[in-house]
C-alpha cells in the first residue's frame, strides 16, 4: 500500500458537490503544486516507466492537441517561480530535470506535474476521449474508456441520467478557452493508492458513508484549446488521512459527488 498523502485541500471538500457541480476556474490557479508533489511524481515517474500502456493512449489524430495541451501547460509553469526552463528541459520543483520530448507529448506532460489529462475532441454529436495520460485513475480503467464518448465513459455511474449527460455535454460544447471551469468530486476510500484502476466490471473498492481512513478528492478542470478546439479534462488526485481532513475542514461530510 502506498501512502502519499497531502495534508489539507485548498477549497471545501466537505461541502455537497452534484453532478455537473461547475464553477468558473481562475486560469492561474488550473497546475495545483502541492505538498505531495515529491511523491506523487515519484509515483507517476514508475507508473509511466513500467506500466506505460496502462496509464497512456492517443488516437494518432489527438498529436496536434496533446502538443498544443504540452505548450500550454509550459506556458503555465513558465510563470512560476518552482519551475525552471533549461533550455530543452525543464527543472522541476523536487530538481528532475524533464526532457520536453515534442514527440511524446503526453508522456512528457505526466512527468512534469501532478495532474492526469484527457483530451476529449466533438465526433459526431458527442465528445470522445482520444488521448490520456492517467496515472492516477479512481476506480476506472483508461482502456475501457479510450475512444469512447462521455456516455460511454459514464456508463457506470448509476447517477448519471440522461439529464447528466444532456447537461455535462453542453458544458463540453459551450466551455470557452477563455472561461475554464472546475468542480471537484470525493470519496473515503481504505486504501490510499493514488493508482486504482477498476474494470467496471469490479465493485468499487470505497468505503461506505464516512468511514474511510483516506479522503481522496479530485479537483477536475475543464478547458478548451484555443488552436485545435479540443476540450482538456484534468484532474489533481488529493489523499488526506481522516484526521487532517476532519481537524482542516471541522465540518461533517455531505453526500459526495460520485466517481467516474
Amino acid at each position: 500500500m502506498s501512502e502519499i498523502l497531502q495534508t489539507t485541500i485548498p477549497f471545501d471538500a466537505l461541502s455537497e458537490a452534484r453532478l455537473p457541480g461547475i464553477s468558473p476556474l481562475d486560469p492561474t490557479d488550473w497546475i495545483v503544486i502541492d505538498e505531495a508533489y515529491d511523491g506523487q511524481m515519484a509515483r507517476r515517474e514508475a507508473l509511466l516507466e513500467g506500466r506505460r500502456a496502462t496509464v497512456l493512449a492517443m488516437d494518432e489524430r489527438a498529436r496536434p492537441a496533446a502538443r498544443e495541451l504540452l505548450e500550454t501547460v509550459l506556458a503555465a509553469l513558465d510563470a512560476r517561480a518552482d519551475f525552471i526552463a533549461a533550455g530543452a528541459q525543464v527543472i522541476c520543483p523536487d530538481g528532475r530535470r524533464v526532457a520536453i520530448d515534442w514527440g511524446d507529448p503526453l508522456g512528457t506532460l505526466g512527468r512534469l506535474v501532478q495532474e492526469d489529462f484527457c483530451l476529449l475532441e466533438k465526433r459526431g454529436e458527442e465528445h470522445v476521449l482520444i488521448g490520456a495520460v492517467l496515472c492516477f485513475p479512481a476506480s476506472w480503467t483508461l482502456a475501457e474508456k479510450f475512444l469512447q464518448p462521455l456516455v460511454g465513459i459514464h456508463a457506470s455511474v448509476p447517477e448519471y441520467t440522461e439529464d447528466i449527460a444532456r447537461r455535462v455535454q453542453r458544458l463540453f460544447d459551450g466551455v470557452r478557452p477563455e472561461r475554464p471551469l472546475w468542480r471537484f468530486n470525493a470519496l473515503w476510500y481504505d486504501d490510499p493508492e493514488l493508482h486504482q484502476p477498476r474494470s467496471a466490471k469490479e465493485p468499487r473498492r470505497v468505503s461506505p458513508g464516512e468511514s474511510g481512513p483516506y479522503f481522496r478528492c479530485e479537483k477536475q478542470s475543464i478547458l478548451r484549446l484555443p488552436e485545435t478546439g479540443v476540450a482538456v479534462f484534468s484532474i489533481h488526485t488529493f489523499v488526506v488521512a481522516r484526521e487532517n481532513m476532519m481537524a482542516d475542514q471541522n465540518a461533517p461530510m455531505a453526500s459526495p459527488a460520485p466517481s467516474a
